[in-house]
């Protein structure tokens, strides 16, 4: 396992903090729209990480963004007129990738973006995002996607699935997508967000089964999709990662459960982080381990240092991983 990040760096000093913090993986884009990637610009971006002493191991597809109506590729989520020169368009950014040696790619299938209620206090007064759902508005109206139901929101999903699996597969590069976060009760906003339970997961996994298809495995929407998180995410961690089905993890916690959470540091949740982490590394897992979302905290760099804290709090776990013999460092 690897100490990573998607820390979207400002300027040199921040790669240069990355790798003094121990970082040695990141996910990280170059500048502009990913359609226009070329194979120059891609392997310049490559080495230019790689002189700051790390390793490039993953990027956005451009279908990163969580809101539909920010994506730069909105056709393939709307099946819109432009949804398949979209899809062609990264079938060809997936094979430029994979000839510049960037081993995998994360995106998102999203409708409605990260909805959150207002922020909570957290330890030391930090500002901690939340979810109640009853602090919501419940009759909130839909986005651009308008009201769809479950079967045309998997048919979009597969549509997707069925034409760039293939291309990733040939290209042996991973596919990672992240889950819906937060689950929300059906029909919210005019969706279901079907990527917002296990069961979901499941079955987008087995869809067009490859091993180049899979998630970016944020342990802490998945720890929101269940009633009692601590119980019950070591059994989550273990289907996906026994099936060599998690390329990406995003190493959050969370105080609470389904419906009604707040966003914590890792070590102040309910979910047992280390527990966790064996389980990991028990079912071979072997990529990037990163901090996703972090506390706003005080002080002049307060996103900075509240992600130096969380690199932290991972490069202790892998030592401690390693000091039993249990680390993977095979990747």
């Amino acid at each position: 396992m690897l100490l990573g990040t998607q820390f979207r760096a400002r300027d040199d000093d921040d790669y240069r903090v990355m790798a003094q913090l121990g970082v040695t993986h990141v996910c990280a884009d170059p500048d502009g729209n990913p359609h226009d990637w070329t194979l120059d610009v891609l392997q310049r971006h490559r080495d230019r990480i790689a002189g700051f002493g790390l390793n490039l191991d993953m990027v956005q597809l451009p279908l990163a963004s969580c809101v539909v109506e920010d994506s730069q590729s909105p056709d393939i989520v709307l099946a819109g007129p432009d949804r398949d020169r979209q899809i062609d368009s990264i079938c060809r950014l997936i094979e430029r990738l994979a000839a510049a040696g960037i081993g995998a790619a994360k995106y998102n299938f999203n409708f409605i973006g990260i909805p959150r209620s207002a922020p909570e206090e957290g330890r030391g007064g930090a500002r901690n995002a939340a979810f109640r759902w009853d602090r919501m508005d419940q009759a909130a109206a839909p986005g651009l996607a308008g009201s769809l139901d479950e079967d045309e929101i998997w048919e979009r999903i597969d549509y997707f699935l069925a034409r760039v699996v293939p291309v990733a597969t040939a290209n042996r590069l991973r596919l990672a997508c992240h889950p819906h976060d937060p689950p929300t009760p059906p029909g919210y906003r005019g969706v279901t967000r079907v990527l917002g339970s296990v069961e979901g997961l499941k079955r987008f996994v087995t869809l067009h089964e490859s091993p180049y298809h899979g998630l970016n495995f944020c342990q802490g929407t998945v720890g929101e999709m269940l009633d009692d998180p601590a119980r019950e995410i070591g059994e989550v961690i273990r289907w996906f990662g026994t099936r060599g089905k998690i390329f990406n993890v995003h190493f959050r916690n969370i105080r609470g459960r389904r419906l009604s959470f707040m966003e914590t540091f890792p070590d102040e949740g309910d979910m047992d982080m280390w527990a966790a982490l064996k389980l990991y590394a028990e079912t071979g897992y072997r990529y990037m381990v990163m901090p996703d979302h972090v506390p706003q905290i005080s002080g002049r760099d307060g996103e900075n240092t509240a992600f130096a804290f969380c690199y932290g709090y991972i490069a202790a776990q892998l030592q401690a991983l390693r000091a039993e013999g249990l680390l993977n460092t095979t990747a």
